[in-house]
């Protein structure tokens, strides 16, 4: 699949400014997606995280790769109208700090589906540094 812009994503997934953590998909197979998101200085998440020295929360980086992830099930489960619901985190682990203005690369893996259950891997990196990796699970929910 080609690149995907933010429009293209917004189709997708339910996530919207300031939450939704993907700017953009610059490649994806039926198990692997390729994401990109530039954090920005105004970023809510980096008012407080820290003054002085603001860094890139490791749950928002989580985060990333949990909407990669659900782009990816988007492809996986088409016009089945349901939502992605994140079940579980394991392994996570936080190698590098993000800064404010740096660009991640955001890279999931679908390494196995069970039922309704879709077991994914993670990985963050900066200028090819690990930022964080993850194990995760998702399942799909209709929408009430």
């Amino acid at each position: 699949m080609t690149a995907m812009s933010r429009a293209q994503i917004e189709a997708l997934i339910p996530h919207r400014k300031p939450m939704l953590l993907v700017d953009e998909v610059l490649e994806q197979t039926d198990s692997t997606i390729h994401c990109v998101k530039t954090f920005e200085p105004d970023e809510f998440f980096l008012q407080g995280h820290f003054p002085n020295f603001p860094l890139v929360p490791g749950v928002i980086l989580c985060e990333c790769c949990l909407q990669s992830g659900a782009i990816l099930l988007a492809n996986v489960t088409p016009n089945q109208g349901v939502v992605p619901v994140a079940t579980r985190i394991d392994g996570a682990k936080f190698k590098r700090m993000v800064r404010p203005g740096e660009k991640v690369d955001i890279q999931v893996v679908l390494k196995e589906v069970v039922s309704n259950a879709y077991f994914m891997t993670g990985k963050v990196t900066v200028d090819g540094q690990l930022a964080a990796r993850l194990d995760f699970a998702c399942s799909v929910a209709k929408p009430e």
